[in-house]
């Protein structure tokens, strides 16, 4: 095996792994203490079904994801920008972005949320009525978008990305390029992508608050992070423009090697985010921390991954194949699960259990057989 497809293997175990922490996500989102459902409006719920047992230590386990999971997501989304670009040119992979992201967000997502928002409408109205239920959902509730957000957001990323890359090809990134692939510098490379978090992220939440969302029809998104979401695309683009062996991918680079620094470094600002947050209570300096534990856990995450994922593993190189369509179905299972759990008296933990274990082989497998079309293997 060559070195190329070396590095490719552990960029689709990373993403592959970062969808099962979403679908174990989703699935703790019921049993959250700080979960509430809105009757009124469901779309203003903090999950599209709320159970009146909770358990406290789930909320560290999703505070954690939310800390990294999806600027890191877009960061992969970035990685194979160039790669892709130069071999299709503008017209091509604008396309080929349409196809793969932008139309799987408008049609199947949206029926796919269709039938995963039913249960809330079920829990908010005590009904059944299917046309209530479709008028209520795009009147009422504005359209319910869900997990799918992340895919109109990376398309519209890569558009922009693309109209820049149309208008200055030679100038793209060159000065950070040069940075991030220079394979001794660690500690460089992480105060810029340190400051670069601190630059997106501060003043959008400082302005609009950190857990504020918006949005027009089905495109909702977080406004609070779209800069930094964007940066940090920008940042997985630019890293391998020169080659995704380089620099701070590759693995004999110092940032690689120091991969149990990095680990310890995650888990210890972590920690102390979780006591710091509720002893100083300072809304800026939760913020400067948000970013300083999501620059470290990503680096943490891609060192881990870029060490010890060279070669191939069966079950993994099958999850990876099958993991956009995981994400893209997985809702609807995690939240028909959760209000069938409704009815039944058993210990938070179970529940949960039963709702991850479940939705992710349910998903697995209808993303299994959804691949058996072609049109369908194709693109997704």
């Amino acid at each position: 095996m060559n070195n190329q497809s070396s590095r490719n293997i552990w960029v689709d175990y990373l993403r592959a792994t970062i969808t099962v922490l979403v679908v174990a996500h989703h699935s703790a989102l019921a049993y959250t203490s700080f979960s509430v459902f809105n009757k009124d409006a469901y779309i203003l719920s903090t999950h599209a079904v709320v159970d009146n047992k909770r358990w406290f230590l789930l909320d560290y386990m999703v505070g954690f994801n939310d800390t990294f999971f999806m600027p890191l997501m877009f960061l992969i989304g970035g990685l194979f920008f160039f790669t892709t670009i130069n071999k299709k040119g503008v017209w091509l992979f604008t396309k080929d972005k349409v196809l793969r992201l932008l139309i799987p967000f408008l049609l199947p997502g949206t029926l796919l949320m269709l039938l995963a928002y039913f249960p809330s409408f079920y829990l908010a109205k005590n009904s059944t009525n299917v046309e209530a239920y479709v008028k209520d959902f795009f009147t009422t509730e504005a359209w319910p978008v869900g997990p799918p957000w992340f895919l109109w957001l990376l398309f519209v990323f890569n558009f922009i990305a693309a109209l820049i890359y149309r208008l200055f090809p030679a100038k793209y990134g060159l000065f950070l390029s040069g940075v991030f692939n220079e394979k001794n510098n660690f500690f460089k490379q992480f105060l810029i992508l340190f400051l670069i978090g601190l630059l997106a992220y501060l003043p959008m939440a400082g302005y609009f608050g950190p857990y504020s969302w918006t949005g027009f029809g089905p495109f909702d998104f977080q406004l609070s992070r779209l800069i930094l979401y964007f940066a940090y695309f920008g940042v997985g683009a630019i890293v391998v423009r020169l080659s995704l062996n380089a620099g701070i991918f590759s693995n004999n680079s110092v940032v690689v090697k120091q991969y149990r620094l990095w680990c310890l470094l995650a888990i210890a600002v972590f920690t102390g985010t979780l006591f710091l947050n509720q002893v100083l209570n300072i809304q800026q300096f939760n913020n400067m921390l948000f970013v300083l534990c999501c620059t470290l856990i990503c680096i943490a995450l891609i060192s881990v991954f870029s060490k010890f994922l060279a070669k191939s593993i069966s079950w993994w190189d099958a999850l990876s194949k099958h993991a956009y369509l995981i994400y893209l179905v997985h809702f609807v299972f995690v939240t028909w699960i959760q209000f069938w759990l409704l009815h039944f008296d058993l210990p938070v933990p179970i529940k949960f259990l039963t709702v991850f274990l479940l939705s992710f082989v349910l998903s697995w497998i209808t993303a299994y057989l959804l691949r058996k079309i072609a049109i369908v293997k194709k693109y997704l």
